[in-house]
Parts: C-alpha cells; sequence; structure tokens
C-alpha cells in the first residue's frame, strides 16, 4: 500500500467530525482563552427585540454595544484597530451584561449597573455621553441640555454627532434625548428602534 493509499483509507475509515461539537469546542477554546487573559477583547451576539446586538466587553467593563445589522465583519475590525488585535469570542465573559439587557427588555430593570470602559469616547464626545448616561428611565432630555451638561450649551450639532458616534446605545441612552418640542430627533440605529425603546420606558405619551 503506497502513502496516497493509506491516506484514502483512513479518510473512508474516520469518523464524520460533529459541526456542532467542533463549533463547541471552538467556544471553549476561545473562553479559555479569554480567561487565561489571551483576550483584550470579548464579544457575543445577544438576540433582542430590536435585532441581533454586537456586545463586546474589556476586563475595565462594557466597551461596545452596536445594532449588528450585518456589519459584524466591520463593527470587529473596529474594535481589532482601535482596543487591541486579540479579540475573541467568548460569549461567558459578557454574562452578566447579557442578563441586564433581558431584564431590560422584559421591562424588568430601570438601570444598567455593568462597569463601562470608555475607551472608543474623548473629549466633548466622552463628556456628552457621560451627561446623556444620567438621564434617569422614563425620562428624556433636549440636545441642548446634554451639551450644555458636557460644558457649552451652544454646541447642539456637535451634541447631536457626539449621540451619533455613541458606542454603547441602550446601556448609555442616547434615545432619551429629544429634539426641543419633543420631536425624537435622530438614532443611529433608526428613529423606530428610538420609538421602541421611549415606549418600553413608558416616555413617550400614547
Amino acid at each position: 500500500m503506497t502513502p496516497d493509499d493509506l491516506q484514502s483509507a483512513l479518510a473512508r475509515t474516520a469518523p464524520t467530525a460533529d459541526p456542532e461539537a467542533a463549533a463547541a469546542a471552538t467556544r471553549r477554546a476561545a473562553e479559555q482563552a479569554a480567561g487565561a487573559g489571551a483576550a483584550d477583547v470579548a464579544y457575543a451576539i445577544e438576540p433582542s427585540p430590536l435585532g441581533d446586538l454586537l456586545v463586546a466587553v474589556t476586563p475595565r467593563g462594557l466597551v461596545s454595544l452596536h445594532y449588528e445589522d450585518d456589519r459584524l465583519d466591520a463593527l470587529l475590525d473596529r474594535l481589532a484597530e482601535r482596543l487591541s488585535p486579540r479579540v475573541v469570542q467568548a460569549p461567558g465573559r459578557l454574562d452578566g451584561v447579557r442578563r441586564e439587557l433581558d431584564e431590560y427588555f422584559a421591562g424588568e430593570r430601570r438601570r444598567f449597573e455593568t462597569p463601562l470602559d470608555w475607551r472608543l469616547t474623548h473629549g466633548f464626545t466622552r463628556r456628552v455621553l457621560q451627561t446623556t448616561a444620567r438621564i434617569p428611565y422614563g425620562d428624556a432630555a433636549t440636545y441642548r441640555e446634554v451639551a450644555s451638561g458636557a460644558g457649552s450649551e451652544r454646541a447642539v450639532r456637535a451634541a447631536g454627532n457626539a449621540l451619533g458616534a455613541n458606542p454603547m446605545p441602550i446601556v448609555v441612552p442616547c434615545h432619551r434625548v429629544l429634539r426641543t418640542g419633543g420631536g425624537l430627533g435622530g438614532y443611529t440605529g433608526g428613529v423606530e428602534r428610538k420609538r421602541f425603546l421611549l415606549e418600553l420606558e413608558g416616555a413617550l405619551a400614547d
């Protein structure tokens, strides 16, 4: 029997790999790598009433939450470029924030307690988002109020741009920022998602 014949025989008699088992093994390896400090960013895809969410954490806390909308590769590339190339899918590392998101969408949670990693934000943008993070559940603020809270009342357009660049929507509730007079204004995830979140929180009149 030639070496080629031997390889052919082994290929015919080898058990067929179980795709589900292989995927589970890959997930376990990623979890172990993350737990051993071999990953700087761990992420998971979290289902929600608004579609799948890409949720990412670092040892400091939640760093990114995005509506996936078929942009998974681009979002992961952004995390790798701006934070670290050591990005691993490790859902176990995100159990806390995933549980809080489930409770929020079920109407059982009014305040997120997961720590936040603000490294994807800087300067005025960070101040706008930190001001936004303090808007209570069921309440709303205007773009001008948020700009004022960030230190520049006249920078309404810049505040809107900062909210549009929010790397952690829902948890940092940019949906609670409305136009003066009550108009919804814009929202990176789409106005219908903004409306859904405000209605969930009871912040919109019927």
